[in-house]
């Protein structure tokens, strides 16, 4: 057996991981552009990735409202579900773990996603990034703000959804308030102005966050559902401010007491010097957080073998999510576990239509292991 931690059994919440390696969420534009229903494309291109200790699916749309980028799949309809049911029955039949990531996109819609109606969110605030529509990639505009039937209503569709995940054959579900997305949105100062509940210090921005939380619990057990969440700094209002690294260590420090299966935080994806997270680039990122939360630790961002079994024996995480290597290695656990070389992307078919750069990646053939 080898050595190597990446390579070491673990037990996550109720399931038996035989390794430490996960399968990043990752955005790839496959799901039906109408219906949003997964594919059998989809179930082949999982399947094959069966191997990782854990597979985290792409985000996917809890409800109409929270749609938000162009060929995603969603998680509300009946055909959904199927079509979910298709790709868990596959990565099963082939020995894996998936569970579903949870997602609202909030602000990041478009009205042209949306039948002309503006996204949703917490506050009038153009996050001045860029939405995915049908017809390309086009700025951002400012949402409407949500009103408090709208922010219940939200609660109550992650836990459809989350209920909808495990009807279609899910191991668990993981809440995405990570990134440029809705909950994020709540938590950010810059794009939440909100003087109710649900706005003003860093307990009311919070407050939803822990509402989906409490109303996934209702439909699921804790020990299958997981969050991703962490400091970030991006462009526009997601520009790390002085409440970016307070609200992040407030959000996980009382999430580590709802006895969740998992939290997946990023490293850094841009650069930190100069703003108010710069201590945390490279590990300084699972280091500081590594003493908050005391539940199992998915480390993500800029992976290899080397790093990821680096935090792990240094008990900086427990388990590690890579994200593009297994884009274009599909047996990505086997050329981890015997040093082989890793397999280039081909990053003009990353997003699209049809099988080609998504499940055409060959596996390594035995001579060449």
């Amino acid at each position: 057996m080898s050595t190597q931690p990446l390579l070491r059994p673990y037990r996550m919440g109720t399931l038996d991981l035989p390794n430490r390696i996960v399968m990043a969420p990752l955005t790839r534009m496959r799901a039906g552009s109408d219906d949003h229903v997964p594919t059998a494309l989809q179930a082949e291109y999982y399947a094959q990735r069966a191997a990782a200790g854990l597979i985290v699916t792409e985000g996917v749309a809890i409800s109409p409202e929270g749609f938000g980028w162009a060929d995603t799949p969603g998680l509300w309809t009946a055909e959904q579900v199927r079509g979910w049911g298709r790709v868990t029955n596959s990565v099963h039949a082939a020995g894996g773990r998936i569970v579903a990531q949870l997602w609202h996109t909030g602000a990041i819609s478009h009205p042209d996603l949306r039948g002309g109606a503006r996204p949703l969110s917490a506050s009038e605030v153009d996050p001045k990034q860029i939405s995915v529509t049908a017809a390309g990639r086009v700025p951002t505009v400012a949402p409407r703000p949500m009103t408090n039937d709208e922010i219940r209503q939200t609660s109550a569709d992650y836990a459809r959804a989350a209920r909808n995940a495990m009807d279609a054959g899910f191991d668990g579900v993981q809440i995405q308030a990570n990134y440029l997305y809705l909950l994020a949105q709540f938590l950010n100062k810059a794009t939440n102005r909100r003087t109710d509940e649900y706005g003003g210090d860093i307990e009311g921005r919070a407050r939803l966050l822990f509402e989906v939380v409490e109303a996934i619990f209702g439909e699921v057990d804790p020990s299958k559902v997981g969050v991703k969440i962490g400091p970030m700094h991006e462009t526009g209002p997601f520009a790390a401010n002085d409440e970016t690294l307070p609200m992040a260590e407030y959000a996980i420090r009382e999430l580590g007491g709802y006895g969740i299966s998992h939290l997946l935080i990023m490293g850094n994806t841009t650069d930190f010097t100069g703003t108010p997270l710069e201590p945390l680039m490279g590990d300084g990122m699972f280091r500081h957080f590594r003493p908050i939360f005391r539940g199992t630790l998915i480390a993500n961002t800029d992976m290899d073998a080397e790093r990821g079994n680096r935090l792990i024996a240094d008990g900086l995480a427990d388990l590690v999510a890579f994200g593009r290597p297994f884009i274009a290695n599909p047996d990505l656990v086997q050329r981890l576990k015997t040093g082989a070389p890793l397999a280039e992307i081909d990053w003009t078919t990353v997003y699209g239509a049809g099988p080609e750069g998504y499940s055409d990646y060959p596996a390594l053939q035995p001579e060449n292991a």
